[in-house]
């Protein structure tokens, strides 16, 4: 993709060289000022010579007269471009008498009664289409000298704001670009800092407002959880599990919703130690029956309890939706950790392979409504925070899986 400032800079040097070209040709154009003054002096020329049929001695003379002071060769031929004479005396012979080159030529005349009127540069004189060459390109530096600090500094302005908004939809509520001048792009930074300033009030007042409800909600489920215990033998025993499941579920539900808003507010992690995925995905196994877990020891760099809670939740998310035998598998590819949560279950369509990650979608396939709908957001969530990516496929075997990818400590 070109650049924004070179694509302004090379429109400023186009623009340029477009109007030399249409100042060269109204200036060379019939009738135009070059042309007015080159007729002028042919006449003027021929006013001063002598007629074509005059001796070629007194043309000679003539031509010397013009020349006289000139720091140029005149060459003085008939309408046929021979040779009738030369301003520095030389005579040549008739197998000479021919135009001087082309290089050595600085503007012919052709004077009304059809004779040609030349001024060249003498053999020790530098040659006038490298001096030409030599002006244009000094000329096209110096526009590009002092042009490009002026572009530059636009759309480096611009740049500054891109990377602002890139930040702002990265999660950095804090982005903000200095205003700069009083030109449209200043007014654009400051309408970014104040849309960024109204963003940031909206989501703290979000934030603020889940967290109280949330904390709101565990008094009453509290009240609710020790009615239970108070009164569990005078109520049916089914009824009393099952409420307090419900309870579970709604506790759990709120556990997650504040731990996703957390990890929102983070831009990074507040802390970080080496951690032993192997060690780590044991310690959950271990806690249910019928999981498989083999694989090679790797450690990844992240906070340990963010990271059981990703397995936890792929391990809850296989156990409510798939079926047994429920299989983990840790292996190292390249300089990352690969794990793979394995299950028998149905598993999911690939058009619903990213849909399933979207909070409090369970997907169209699932056996039943268990879980809070949060687990799979929360966990690819986790996993971003820690460099890496949560992703779901089929196996080459064609059994459904999760895969966890995350940067391995070398």
């Amino acid at each position: 993709m070109t650049r924004l400032y070179l694509r302004i800079y090379l429109t400023v040097v186009a623009s340029l060289l477009v109007y030399a070209a249409a100042f060269a040709w109204v200036w060379h154009s019939k009738g135009g000022p070059y042309d007015t003054a080159m007729h002028s002096q042919a006449q003027v020329i021929l006013n001063a010579l002598p007629p074509a049929q005059a001796p070629a001695t007194e043309q000679q003379q003539t031509l010397d007269k013009l020349a006289k002071g000139m720091p140029v060769r005149l060459t003085l031929l008939d309408d046929s471009r021979r040779l009738i004479a030369e301003s520095d005396g030389r005579r040549r012979t008739d197998d000479q008498r021919t135009l001087p080159r082309s290089g050595e030529s600085l503007w012919t005349l052709h004077l009304p009664d059809g004779r040609w009127l030349q001024a060249s540069l003498p053999p020790d004189g530098h040659q006038p289409l490298h001096v030409l060459l030599l002006s244009l390109l000094t000329l096209a530096a110096i526009i590009g000298v002092l042009v490009l600090p002026v572009v530059r500094r636009i759309t480096g302005r611009l740049e500054r704001l891109q990377r602002a908004v890139e930040s702002l939809g990265a999660g950095d509520l804090h982005a903000r670009v200095a205003v700069e001048g009083h030109d449209e792009v200043a007014r654009l930074a400051g309408s970014f800092n104040q849309a960024a300033d109204r963003i940031e009030a909206l989501v703290d007042h979000q934030k603020a407002l889940l967290a109280n409800a949330s904390h709101e909600l565990r008094t009453p489920l509290t009240r609710i959880r020790l009615a239970l215990e108070l009164i569990g033998p005078r109520i049916d025993e089914d009824r009393r599990d099952g409420l307090q499941q419900d309870i579970g579920e709604l506790d759990t539900l709120i556990d997650e919703i504040l731990l996703a808003s957390r990890l929102e507010a983070l831009p990074h992690l507040e802390a970080t130690e080496p951690v032993d995925l192997l060690a780590l995905a044991a310690e959950e196994c271990a806690r249910r029956d019928g999981i498989d877990l083999e694989g090679t020891p790797v450690t990844v760099k992240g906070d340990p309890r963010l990271l059981l809670r990703l397995l936890r939740n792929l391990l809850d998310n296989a156990s409510h939706h798939g079926l047994p035998p429920i299989q983990v598998r840790l292996q190292r590819a390249e300089d990352r950790a690969e794990l793979v949560v394995r299950d028998h279950g149905p598993g999911l369509p690939e058009d619903e392979f990213h849909r399933v990650f979207e909070p409090f979608y369970r997907g169209s396939a699932a056996r039943d409504r268990a879980g809070t709908g949060l687990g799979l957001a929360l966990a690819r969530q986790i996993a971003r925070h820690h460099g890496g990516e949560l992703s779901c496929r089929h196996e080459p075997d064609g059994v459904f899986a999760f895969v966890l990818s995350i940067p391995a400590v070398m």
